[in-house]
């Protein structure tokens, strides 16, 4: 694991830290590295049913290393975007849990998760049109999906931070919390997640992504071809039994 990149078990979630403080924990090829190799290790242990992301000292990310990037080091990985995250087909369930602040990149990988928990001093913004660029790591794309067209374009085309309460009234962040409690309380949400049955959050993802912007009938095809292997798992019969028998399901990702 890169040494820029912590990686923590607690229980069924994997709390993964960018930890790169002296440099507000931005995004560099080592970086980008050590959480593609963090998302692995949440991908392939059946042990692990959900993933948490924070940033070290109180900062999530401010997005690209520029001075790494002017070096000609690439904070992307080949076929997973921009940290080894935005355009990864994570099958397990990513929580984000931002302090400080969330800026360019940093934004977009909050976005590439699946929740975010935010602190309500934290600071969300795409200040890309600033620097001559545009927020490509899936801000241009996923921030108009989640927050009304123009509440969108506002902060795209000017490049203002909103604070964590902010982008909690537009609906962008699941809970606002206290100053310091973002990790503490993505990883109660992690918890829950995790008591669900795995092949069903799986499937979840997966017939989301499926479906977006596509026409109903095209999204409910991608959706029986999910069903008919979670209909025939072991854990669908475990669910059912353990509802009939009144008592906690023990899942098997089967």
């Amino acid at each position: 694991m890169s040494t820029e990149v912590r990686t923590e078990r607690i229980g069924g979630t994997l709390l993964i830290t960018i930890d790169r403080p002296k440099a507000r924990n931005a995004v560099n090829a080592a970086v980008a590295a050590g959480l593609a190799e963090a998302l692995d290790t949440l991908e392939a242990d059946p042990g692990l049913r959900a993933g948490v992301l924070t940033g070290a000292d109180g900062t999530f990310s401010a997005g690209m290393d520029l001075k790494a990037a002017l070096n000609g080091e690439s904070p992307e990985i080949p076929g997973r975007g921009f940290g080894g995250l935005t355009e990864a087909a994570l099958t397990k369930p990513l929580i984000a849990a931002v302090e400080g602040w969330a800026m360019g990149g940093g934004f977009e990988l909050a976005l590439g998760c699946d929740l975010i928990v935010a602190a309500e001093d934290a600071r969300f913004g795409l200040p890309e049109v600033k620097r001559g660029l545009v927020a490509a790591g899936g801000g241009v794309i996923r921030l108009p999906k989640r927050i009304p067209h123009h509440l969108a374009m506002e902060l795209l085309l000017t490049g203002e931070p909103v604070t964590g309460r902010r982008a909690g009234e537009l609906g962008l962040a699941n809970r606002v919390v206290p100053a310091g409690d973002a990790a503490g309380v993505a990883l109660q949400l992690a918890e829950g997640l995790a008591a669900n049955a795995p092949l069903a959050l799986a499937a979840v993802k997966k017939i989301v992504r499926a479906a977006d912007g596509v026409p109903d009938a095209d999204a409910f095809a991608a959706q029986r071809e999910e069903m008919g292997p979670l209909m025939a798992s072991a854990d669908v019969r475990e669910g059912m039994t353990a509802f009939a028998e009144r008592r906690a399901p023990k899942w098997t990702g089967r």
